[in-house]
Formats: structure tokens, C-alpha cells, sequence
């Protein structure tokens, strides 16, 4: 029986998370824990959140789970949900700046004074709702899923990978930036999968059929 645990550090929409793989994965062990040798001993690993990154990476250290993160997110499957992908850059501008996992290269930053490209009007901060999201690469976890799907998301920070190769996806809110990225066994997404309908389910079912 695959084993998929979600990591529980106090932030995260994590009864959402759990009942959208139990509707895909029915046969799987879905646990959401604190605990570091479950973390550890799981096939697959989900990294959910939202909020501010100071709380995230405050919770994580004082969970103990900062090197757990590290590590999963280097050797096993691992799905990033909102918060998740910021968290697994080097830096984040929010809160007046908060030194984050350093798992991939980049930074996270903020929206600002947004405005639409052809009418200048101004657009609003957070970026919450549906929004298309354009598959940039071919990946296993965009099989079965339309080109330029709609996905839902609540952010007012985005993420700015150093390296564009780890862009899978982009989305555009005033101009285009990386929704969706990716690097050996690493996904990692900046909206929600579990309230974005049958595309996140389907995004959901890749991730535990996914063999990197």
C-alpha cells in the first residue's frame, strides 16, 4: 500500500489536501503528520500551506521538520501546494525579508502595484480566483490535463526561479509568472489542486501514480 504523507506544521488547508487524494488514491495510506520517521519512511510526500512565510518556516523550525523538508523534497516525490513552492526557494521578500529552505534557487516576490496590460487598470492584490495556468514543459503530472486549464489561487507573492528550467508552468496576472515548477522529483504549484475541481484532482492522481 503507497504511503502518502502530508506535513502537518500547523499552517495549510490540510483536510482538503487529505480528502482530494483519498478521492484519488482510495487504496492509499493518507496520513498527515508532525512526525519526522513517518515523514521519512513515507513512498510520497505532500508539502501544503498557506499564510505568511515567516509563520511557515517559524512552525517548521519549531517542529523539526526544516532538514525533514530538505530532505524529502530531495529524494522522494514530493508536491508543493501555495506556500510550498515559496518555502523551497532561497528567499522570500515577505515580511521584510525571510530566509527560506534554500531547496531550489530563487526568490519570492511580492505582486506590488499591479495594472492590466490593456486597460491600466489597476488589478487586484491578492491574486485569488481561477486563472489559467500554461504547461511550459511536457511532465508527467500535466498528463490528462488540458493546455491552459484553470486552477485556483490565493497569493499576493509570486515565486521567481533562478534557473527557468524549473518554470513547468506560467500564469499571467498583469504579466506572466512561474505557477508551476519542477526539478528531478520535485512538482511543486502555487495554487490550490485540492479546490480546483476535476483539473487539480487529476493533477492529484498523477502525482501518486508518479514514478521519477
Amino acid at each position: 500500500m503507497t504511503h502518502i504523507a502530508i506535513i502537518d506544521y500547523g499552517m495549510g488547508n490540510l483536510r482538503s489536501v487529505a480528502k482530494a487524494l483519498e478521492h484519488v488514491a482510495p487504496h492509499a495510506r493518507i496520513q498527515v503528520t508532525q512526525n519526522r520517521h513517518d515523514i521519512l519512511q513515507a513512498d510520497r510526500v505532500v508539502f501544503p500551506g498557506q499564510g505568511s512565510i515567516r509563520d511557515c518556516m517559524r512552525e517548521l523550525a519549531h517542529w523539526d521538520l526544516v532538514e525533514v523538508v530538505r530532505e524529502v523534497a530531495r529524494n522522494k516525490p514530493f508536491l508543493g501546494l501555495c506556500l510550498g513552492p515559496q518555502a523551497l526557494l532561497e528567499f522570500s521578500d515577505e515580511n521584510g525579508g525571510i530566509e527560506c529552505l534554500k531547496v531550489l534557487p530563487g526568490r519570492v516576490v511580492w505582486f506590488g502595484d499591479l495594472r492590466d496590460p490593456a486597460s491600466g487598470e489597476r488589478l487586484k492584490v491578492p491574486h485569488m480566483g481561477w486563472n489559467q495556468v500554461h504547461q511550459t514543459h511536457d511532465h508527467p503530472l500535466w498528463q490528462g490535463i488540458p493546455q491552459d486549464s484553470r486552477f485556483y489561487f490565493v497569493h499576493s507573492y509570486y515565486l521567481r526561479p533562478a534557473n527557468k528550467s524549473l518554470v513547468t508552468g506560467r500564469t499571467r496576472y498583469g504579466f506572466d509568472f512561474a505557477s508551476a515548477i519542477a526539478r528531478d522529483n520535485l512538482f511543486a504549484v502555487q495554487f490550490h489542486p485540492e479546490k480546483s475541481a476535476q483539473a487539480g484532482l487529476q493533477l492529484l492522481a498523477n502525482f501518486v501514480d508518479w514514478n521519477p
